[in-house]
């Protein structure tokens, strides 16, 4: 295939792409992320962002962010061990480790660069010792794509490294592959699971992984992106909705979602794993950190967390608020506690025109479907916030109802 042939073949799938409505369009939004957004000149609720608790565009966080453009600058040019580092990275590291139960914390530019950093960082290695050994990662069949990939680079880099599938959520399933390698002789065994399952806002049963790990002598790595400061009483994510919070060997997450809203990621864990991660990860190594004012627009969002917890509670008002209506109003919706809630249609063509319509009547929501969810199970993925109002809420449910009428989704 020469280069004409393979920019045509490439147009052909975006032709196509469009002409089964799966195509994925942006949509520019004239203004600052919120419960409620800008388009095309009108205000619309906005329900397909992440900004669980309202803190991108939340004062305290915008102006620490403005106070260390001015005292540190708008990025580091390098990275850390080479060009050198900056106390607030060093204070974010030590607060969102205890923030989420463990000993200490790595930064990554991005949750998808930490995850790849942690399974290839510790499981490419040797330790010295002689060839012939072999580690395995037991992984739920739902995690995210960056843990897939995490562990498909892992496996690439590390001729020795092993992967076994188990059944979304099902504790069962997973012991039965554990005992099935129980006298194999692996030198690690990591099981990995998504704290909260972003495409149906599903819990992982964490207290029964815990038990599993400890029993089989596992490492047991969550990825908390989708719930640090969203879920549990303080906002401390699955762990502490579930209590096992501070029993977890290996947390993940991002800065990107409820704490602030930008960018970035981490690793907590041992101090140990963590220090060698920091001397081995080739994505910390090779790349640039987090810039100041995002470090110090986090930091105000974890101050804002903790010091009112009020924050998190509205969110979960909001949430049961949008659940009962949208599920009164005759929708199908995966059932939950979350405030991301999945509205059933089927196929992707109906997710689509329902998206568009909706946008027309002031709601900002997106289709899901295959290969991000299962065929046949294509979606709205809402996402509830605390900076919507009830009003907001309730207007919301009176679009989805005018238009869910309109296409014959409901009666």
């Amino acid at each position: 295939m020469n280069l004409s042939q393979l920019y045509t073949v490439l147009q052909g799938q975006l032709d196509q792409f469009t002409e089964q409505q799966t195509y994925k369009y942006e949509v520019p939004l004239e203004g600052e992320q919120g419960g409620r957004v800008k388009v095309g000149g009108r205000g619309e609720i906005m329900l397909a962002s992440n900004n669980y608790l309202g803190l991108a565009n939340h004062a305290a966080v915008k102006e620490a962010a403005r106070r260390a453009l001015d005292e540190w600058g708008f990025g580091m040019s390098s990275v850390r061990f080479i060009c050198g580092t900056q106390p607030i990275h060093l204070e974010l590291e030590k607060r969102i480790a205890a923030f989420v139960g463990c000993e200490a914390a790595i930064l990554h530019g991005s949750c998808f660069a930490a995850n790849e950093a942690f399974f290839a960082g510790l499981l490419a290695n040797d330790f010295g010792q002689t060839p012939g050994f072999e580690d395995v990662i037991y992984s739920d069949q739902y995690n995210h794509a960056s843990i897939i990939d995490g562990v498909r680079l892992c496996r690439g880099i590390a001729k020795h490294a092993v992967s076994r599938v188990y059944r979304n959520r099902d504790a069962g399933h997973l012991r039965t592959l554990l005992e099935e390698d129980r006298d194999k002789g692996y030198r690690i065994r990591v099981i990995a699971t998504d704290g909260v399952f972003s495409m149906e806002g599903h819990l992982a049963p964490l207290p029964e992984l815990v038990a599993l790990a400890r029993e089989f002598d596992a490492l047991l790595f969550v990825d908390e992106s989708h719930a640090s400061g969203v879920i549990g009483q303080t906002g401390r994510g699955t762990p502490e909705e579930l209590g096992v919070h501070g029993s977890i060997d290996v947390v993940t997450g991002t800065f990107g979602k409820a704490l602030g809203g930008a960018s970035g990621g981490f690793i907590a864990g041992r101090r140990e794993l963590i220090e060698f991660l920091r001397q081995k990860s080739r994505p910390y190594t090779f790349s640039n950190t987090m810039p100041p004012a995002v470090v110090a627009g986090s930091l105000a969002a974890i101050d804002l967390i903790e010091n009112d917890p009020a924050i998190v509670a509205r969110l979960r008002e909001n949430t049961l608020h949008f659940r009962s209506g949208i599920a009164g109003a005759g929708f199908t919706i995966l059932e939950g506690h979350h405030p991301i809630v999945p509205v059933m249609l089927g196929e992707a063509a109906l997710a689509q025109q329902m998206s568009r319509e909706l946008l027309a009547e002031g709601v900002y929501v997106k289709g899901l479907w295959y290969p991000v969810v299962p065929k046949g199970e294509a979606r709205l993925r809402v996402q509830i916030s605390a900076a919507h109002t009830s009003s907001d809420i309730d207007e919301a449910i009176g679009g989805f109802t005018r238009v869910g009428n309109r296409l014959g989704v409901i009666q």
